[in-house]
């Protein structure tokens, strides 16, 4: 819920706060810390900024650093990582969170990296393999870079506590679902077995997405990147999926509509746009293939969308005894869950 300073001026209005309790009330609210991700141009500038230094260090590196060899590129990723604590720790002080924890997930971002020229400098290295292949290609032999990441980003994790150091983590799990995946297999996986990998590690990251927001409903939003990677991998992972059968594609629809049922109740606006996302995708076949030609399709489907805009109406008009009634029969931390929302 935004709290603005019209919505506070409607509430003197209507007699349930003074002037100057809107106005202490208003001010409290905006001294306190955010932590958390939000669509405004300060947070804009703060994720951009913070997102192009990643990578530059990660995605963006080029060959030419090969130059420095491995030594060189352990002592360059050291000095970079100093770099992001130190920021991440002036910035902690000056009570700016948010780019604290970007400083300090930058650091973590920097550990692939400083693995890589560990690996060079020692000589054990794969011949043939780059560093900038870690981001474009499976192999095996980034177990090691992930692995030692993820070791990082839980001790920087514990030691700062940002919700976006939980970034880095879901990322480098991610990566390493699909490396397991091509160890197992013994060479690289074809498509198939990736968007199945992706779909599995997708409800995995979900349930521990879940675990967490339970975990910390009384503190920081740790579960929202946890959220948006398993909603990304298990989505896509589903839609790769290639069928012929009519119920198959009826059933993808159905689990979009359950997505968006889902974010209505977590109030997560990635199940939203994913489950809208796929919803609309398999009202598209059916418009263009399973009847292309037939004029009650549109009909039916205006009809089914008004029906719909009703229903929306006969829940808010219900909405608070409805959501008393059913909250009531849930778990208690799941209903402090939803009512912190």
């Amino acid at each position: 819920m935004k709290i603005t300073k019209s919505a506070m001026d409607a509430a003197v209005a209507e007699g349930i706060l003074s002037q100057e309790q809107s106005l202490r009330l208003l001010a409290f609210l905006q001294a306190r810390p955010e932590v958390g991700p939000s669509f405004s141009l300060t947070h804009v500038l703060y994720y951009l900024g913070g997102l192009i230094a990643i990578g530059a260090m990660t995605l963006f590196m080029g060959l030419g650093w090969e130059a420095f060899g491995g030594w060189g590129i352990v002592c360059i990723s050291l000095f970079y990582a100093a770099g992001g604590l130190l920021l991440a720790n002036r910035f902690q002080k000056q009570g700016y969170a948010i780019p604290a924890g970007i400083c300090a997930t930058f650091a973590v971002f920097l550990t692939p990296l400083f693995i890589y020229g560990l690996q060079q400098g020692l000589g054990v290295w794969p011949e043939g393999s780059e560093y900038r292949d870690y981001h474009r290609y499976i192999k095996w032999h980034w177990l090691y870079m992930e692995l030692g990441t993820l070791a990082t980003g839980v001790i920087i994790a514990r030691l700062y506590k940002y919700p976006f150091l939980v970034l880095p983590i879901a990322f480098t799990l991610w990566y390493l679902s699909m490396d397991l995946a091509a160890m197992l297999v013994g060479e690289r996986p074809d498509f198939e077995l990736r968007s199945l990998v992706s779909l599995y590690f997708g409800l995995l990251m979900l349930g521990l997405a879940f675990w967490v927001d339970i975990r910390a409903r009384h503190s920081a939003d740790y579960a929202f990147w946890l959220y948006l990677f398993g909603v990304l991998t298990f989505w896509g992972g589903l839609t790769a999926q290639n069928s012929d059968s009519e119920l198959s594609k009826l059933l993808y629809f159905g689990i979009n509509l359950i997505m968006m049922g889902l974010g209505v109740m977590l109030v997560r606006r990635v199940f939203m746009v994913f489950g809208a996302l796929g919803s609309s995708f398999y009202l598209g076949y059916l418009a263009h293939s399973v009847f292309e030609d037939s004029l009650l399709f549109p009909i039916a489907l205006t009809a089914i969308g008004l029906a719909i805009i009703y229903l929306g109406v006969l829940w808010q008009k219900n909405e608070q005894s409805l959501t008393v009634k059913v909250r009531s029969i849930l778990p208690v931390a799941l209903r402090e869950l939803l009512d912190s929302k």
